[in-house]
């Protein structure tokens, strides 16, 4: 998520609601669609997706992206649409809904829809709309300030996931940085990744925040192999500052990494960007043409 993995119950539940600054429109057609089926994280975007979610999308698609993963589903409603009104919408653009990111709930326990309220209803909706994976996001700071607490989640996302799998989606575990920095004598990834049924809990590697903790994306595929279907594609800037930046504009050696999806059993990947300098569409556009370029 943000550049400081400390975003606020407040900002996620506005879903980003600052204006943007800039909106970058006129040179859309400037990029021709990629002949890949990449995806991405409505994050990115969720300042545009907050005030004008459909006319966003309609730009996501004419950029080229041909997956979308939603955040921010809460009590039945996808960016304030039923499943029944934003599948149709996301049919209407070509596009599809392959995954989506959810929360714990533990910090926001009157909010539906996450792993502890009323989470059937939400794997449901899940797929209604056509999702084959169910993602936890993010462990706001308060939720994991001792390694006893990983364990609880271990065990969390093991019940979530049997809940998954009655409906026919596989659940996974999205990572940032802050799980690969000791706690109690160990590392959280490995608490995260022991303590669940490597079959019902898969992983998202996000290959940025992967890279800024230090860990070799390749390396953590071999570790567990076939373990990661899903990744988000976010590059890091050649600055001692190591901020976002588009892909295939930063320091992160995509080819080297998709040369190992059969080793990750990568199945789909989502460009993802959590602060842009530049306006996010114009970004997201230079990431899809950047990954064109690229053997995926």
């Amino acid at each position: 998520m943000n550049q400081s993995t400390k975003i606020t119950r407040q900002q996620f539940l506005k879903l980003g609601a600052l204006a943007t600054s800039a909106v970058f429109l006129p040179q859309l057609d400037a990029f021709a669609a990629s002949s890949k089926k990449v995806g991405l994280q409505l994050y990115t975007l969720r300042d545009l997706m907050a005030k004008d979610p459909e006319g966003t999308l309609r730009k996501v698609a004419q950029i080229g992206y041909k997956e979308v993963e939603p955040f921010g589903y809460s009590d039945g409603k996808f960016f304030g649409k039923t499943p029944k009104e934003f599948a149709a919408l996301i049919k209407e653009l070509g596009m599809t809904v392959p995954s989506g990111h959810y929360m714990t709930g533990k910090t926001m326990p009157k909010m539906k829809g996450t792993l502890t309220n009323d989470w059937k209803r939400a794997v449901d909706d899940a797929a209604a709309i056509g999702q084959k994976y169910m993602v936890c996001a993010y462990l706001f700071p308060e939720e994991r300030t001792k390694l006893d607490e990983y364990k609880a989640f271990a065990d969390l996302f093991n019940k979530s996931a049997e809940v998954c799998k009655a409906a026919g989606i596989q659940f996974c575990y999205h990572n940032h940085d802050f799980e690969f920095q000791e706690l109690g004598g160990k590392i959280p990834y490995d608490v995260i990744t022991s303590g669940t049924d490597k079959n019902l809990v898969k992983l998202e590697l996000d290959l940025y925040w992967a890279t800024r903790a230090n860990q070799d994306p390749v390396a953590l595929f071999k570790k567990h192999p076939g373990r990661f279907p899903l990744w988000h594609v976010k590059d890091m800037e050649k600055t001692p500052e190591k901020a976002f930046a588009p892909v295939g504009t930063g320091s992160i050696d995509f080819q080297r990494i998709f040369d190992a999806k059969k080793t990750a059993g990568m199945t789909h990947y989502f460009v993802e960007q959590d602060v842009c300098k530049l306006p996010p569409l114009e970004s997201i556009a230079i990431s899809i043409k950047n990954i064109d370029k690229l053997k995926v």
